[in-house]
């Protein structure tokens, strides 16, 4: 970093300001649709195994995501997001990482955590909040955490994430661990002061941190370019005095190679990076979000013709490894996988009362203790409203006690 009182900078006599329109960040990218690199690019150094790995988080996460979003419609769950069109984003960038470095997630990643090893039935347990939710039933569906694969539980409050990855990062720095952190947000959660503080503290203290925008066009409702007017995202880097890249957030390939150079400087020179991944949500923000109110199917048609997942399948099939038969019966097989599991989490019980109570102090407090009499008192006289917490009340002869 400059230091701009060092009389030895560079100096000019006329004033030349920085120009926002041509001074813009190229894209990384190697793969075309069709699935044949550019002339030029070099495929990255990535194993048959790994890429068939990827390949098959790709599907199950468009199985999983088509279930539940049907699932929400029927009023079995309450609440779900898809990733539809941003499956390479998170899921290749994961998989350039150790298994020991730590994902902060927003609550478009589920297709990262279930390739670093998510089980259909811990989806399910979450996404239903049964008694088996890792989480105990206290989160949103698709609030997913997990601390055996170093995925931070998600909040909802966007860019909460940022300043705690810089800090966990700080950590990493600290202990001389050999690991780094990688922090998702959505370029709509670059609007909040998290974002900033978050950077800014990684500029300064140079920790082993990987701040991954995912630019997915929209945040909610509002386009980019009524959130900001600059180069995007990555036009911010490196004022924050970091290393920063724009990617192709629908290149597997590309994807997976910046994250890979990305975190060789985060752990070996103990420097953050940003980068800008830039795709395209084809789905609604979320089941409470109606897209045809903002944008058009003309729009969304042109986004699906650059489908991440089908120009990954092409390269692999262009490699040898993969064929559309086995595309076909590989889909098949995960969207009745899901359709089983659901059924199976439905059955589980929702998590005992108690549990909303315990694991915030070492033993319950007085005042905890009362609202969680309060409660049980409150579901005995309305058992109608909470018929399997009331029947497990008496069951266990709370009821009389």
């Amino acid at each position: 970093m400059t230091d701009l009182r060092n009389l030895n900078v560079e100096l000019i006599h006329q004033p030349v300001f920085l120009d926002p329109v041509t001074t813009v960040i190229p894209t990384f990218r190697l793969l075309q649709q069709d699935g044949k690199l550019y002339p030029g690019a070099k495929a990255p150094d990535m194993s048959q195994e790994l890429a068939l790995k990827i390949h098959d988080t790709f599907l199950f996460i468009r199985a999983l995501d088509e279930r539940m979003l049907a699932s929400q419609r029927q009023g079995r769950i309450s609440f779900y997001m898809t990733q539809t069109g941003e499956e390479a984003s998170d899921t290749c960038s994961a998989a350039a990482l150790d298994a020991g470095d730590v994902i902060f997630a927003q609550y478009r990643e589920q297709g990262a955590l279930a390739f670093r090893g998510f089980s259909l039935d811990q989806f399910m347990n979450q996404i239903f909040s049964n008694e088996k939710d890792l989480g105990k039933g206290r989160q949103m569906p698709i609030h997913y955490g997990s601390r055996e694969l170093n995925y931070i539980t998600i909040s909802s409050p966007l860019g909460t994430q940022i300043p705690q990855a810089t800090g966990y990062a700080f950590g990493f720095k600290q202990a001389g661990q050999d690991q780094c952190v990688i922090c998702y947000f959505g370029e709509g959660a670059a609007s909040e002061g998290d974002f900033h503080a978050g950077l800014n503290m990684a500029g300064v203290l140079k920790v082993p941190v990987i701040f991954f925008c995912r630019n997915n066009g929209y945040a909610i409702s509002t386009p980019v370019h009524e959130q900001l007017a600059g180069d995007g995202i990555a036009g911010r880097g490196p004022g924050y005095g970091m290393k920063t890249l724009r990617v192709d957030g629908n290149d597997a390939l590309a994807v997976y190679e910046a994250t890979r150079l990305a975190r060789q400087m985060a752990v070996e020179h103990q420097q953050p990076v940003l980068i800008e991944s830039m795709t395209y949500r084809l789905g609604a923000h979320s089941s409470s979000d109606d897209p045809s109110g903002y944008r058009s199917r003309k729009e969304e048609d042109q986004w699906r013709d650059k489908d991440p997942v089908a120009r990954f399948r092409n390269w692999l099939i262009e490699q040898g490894w993969w064929t559309e038969a086995q595309d076909q019966e590989r889909q098949a097989e995960h969207r009745k996988a899901v359709a089983v599991a659901m059924k199976r989490a439905e059955k589980i019980d929702s998590p005992p009362l108690a549990d909303l109570f315990s694991d915030v102090y070492d033993k319950l407090p007085w005042h905890l203790q009362q609202q969680q009499q309060q409660a049980k008192e409150h579901i005995l006289r309305h058992p109608q409203a909470y018929p399997a917490t009331a029947a497990r009340l008496k069951a266990a002869g709370e009821d009389k006690a």
